[in-house]
């Protein structure tokens, strides 16, 4: 069964440490090397068996000659230009065994070519470096709405001393579309409010014992649309994928519960980003809080900047000062052991699925 990491819940070093080393760990770093985040890897002591051997951000940066000869087996990926170079190292490195994405999202490196490849290769992620903080973006988001922060800010920027009533998040439906990760970790801190947590999944049933999760649905659009109609707040942590993609549409803002919130620290294409702002400017919509949008940087010209019922910030919701480099830690303390001693990797995600 599958193991996953959790900065919250998961030991750290539960690996074998008296299980010999049985291979070596042979890296290529797909990064750019004067990434600070990346200094455990191209600078630290990396575990017995373990050698980096090149860093680069595209193949012609490499000595691939050379490179050959070494045969290498691990393929580190943070460079957010990877798609292609990525495929060309496979191509041309077939002793790659193991990709390993510093981010927990794969849909930089995602294509058709590393699914046919990947059949070959093991491909980790970093997922559950990022959660608890989202997590924390997404309860104070809703704070934001449930207490009227923007009347709240004009007031005092006016000096007015003018009380008006605010909304509990006690007893309060917080639906969840993506309950990965980065959504239990919400629906932890959302119990703890005594919010309601309605779930929408591709596999139900692994979360039908959840303690954190009162109601399941699966993901089809029957279900998404009820999920819109009973929740107060959604949050959408879905990983983009070509399934995912354009997935949330005026149709479910139609079916909307009336004032509620729209959360996304997903990614912005998954969602009908036209139809939102006029879900946000009819009235169909509340509010959302968007960590994330169709394009980024967002453009000038997008209406989003000009709505007052919208809480933007720039895709950082998840940046603290560490976070990248404790990504990488997951790979050089956790991972990394593991592999020398032919355990399981954690994170293991599935290129075709994108997640």
């Amino acid at each position: 069964m599958a193991q996953y990491w959790n900065r919250e819940d998961s030991i750290p070093g539960n690996f074998a440490k008296d299980k010999p080393v049985c291979r070596e760990a042979k890296i290529i770093s797909l990064s750019n090397p004067d990434d600070p985040a990346n200094i455990s890897l191209h600078k630290g002591d990396l575990p017995e068996g373990s050698s980096l051997l090149a860093i680069g951000t595209n193949v012609d940066e490499f000595d691939m000659t050379e490179l050959k000869e070494e045969k290498p087996n691990v393929l580190f990926v943070s460079h957010p230009m990877a798609r292609k170079p990525l495929v060309e190292l496979l191509e041309s490195l077939p002793s790659i065994k193991w990709v390993h994405a510093r981010s927990a999202g794969i849909d930089f490196i995602t294509s058709d070519a590393l699914t046919e490849l990947s059949k070959n290769v093991i491909i980790t992620n970093s997922k559950g470096t990022f959660s608890s903080t989202l997590a924390e973006y997404t309860m104070m988001a809703c704070s934001y709405f449930a207490k009227d922060l923007p009347r709240l800010l004009k007031q005092q920027k006016a000096k007015n001393w003018e009380k008006y009533s605010v909304q509990e998040l006690r007893g309060a439906t917080l639906g969840i579309i993506g309950y990965g990760d980065i959504g239990r970790a919400t629906a932890k801190l959302a119990s703890a409010y005594g919010m309601k947590i309605v779930a929408l999944r591709r596999n139900p049933e692994t979360s039908s014992k959840d303690p954190f999760c009162d109601v399941v649905y699966g993901s089809d659009k029957d279900s998404m649309n009820k999920l819109f109609s009973e929740s107060d707040y959604v949050l959408c942590s879905l990983p983009l994928t070509p399934q995912t993609k354009g997935m949330i549409t005026m149709e479910q803002f139609d079916k909307a519960k009336k004032d509620a919130c729209f959360i996304n620290v997903g990614r912005g294409p998954i969602v009908d980003e036209d139809a939102m702002i006029e879900a946000l400017k009819t009235g169909k919509l509340k509010g959302a809080g968007l960590d994330v949008v169709s394009t980024e940087p967002l453009p000038q010209s997008s209406e989003l900047w000009q709505l007052d019922n919208v809480l933007l910030s720039p895709h950082n919701m998840d940046q603290t000062e560490t976070f990248m480099q404790e990504a990488v830690e997951l790979f050089v303390n956790e991972n990394l052991p593991r592999f020398l001693r032919g355990e399981d990797l954690l994170n293991p995600v599935n290129a075709a699925l994108g997640y």
